[in-house]
């Protein structure tokens, strides 16, 4: 009657243990895979990131060279307008 415990606890070790070993490997390729999910999507933010950032930068560049131009035009509309008042001090008197 012992040795039938033992044959049967034996089985229910083995049993559990390949169970367990099965749940383990599982838990661990879940791991993996989750961790491949994140290292992909992180370097597809960074891509989309980067492209922003490019874009940003190039945008930056355009508008500064817009306010240059505006500082010119509005330097050149200040000039004028000074001209044109003295010219017209000395229209009016």
């Amino acid at each position: 009657m012992e040795n039938i415990y033992t044959v049967i606890i034996t089985a229910i070790t083995t049993l559990g243990g390949a169970g367990a070993w099965r749940y383990y490997e599982k838990r661990a390729e879940e791991k993996k895979e989750d961790d491949r999910w994140v290292k992909n999507e992180c370097q597809s933010r960074i891509t989309k990131l980067e492209t922003l950032l490019e874009q940003s930068s190039k945008e930056k560049d355009e508008l500064r060279s817009m306010v240059l131009k505006l500082s010119v035009q509005v330097a050149e509309l200040t000039t004028k307008i000074a001209y044109l008042e003295t010219q017209n001090k000395k229209v009016s008197l």
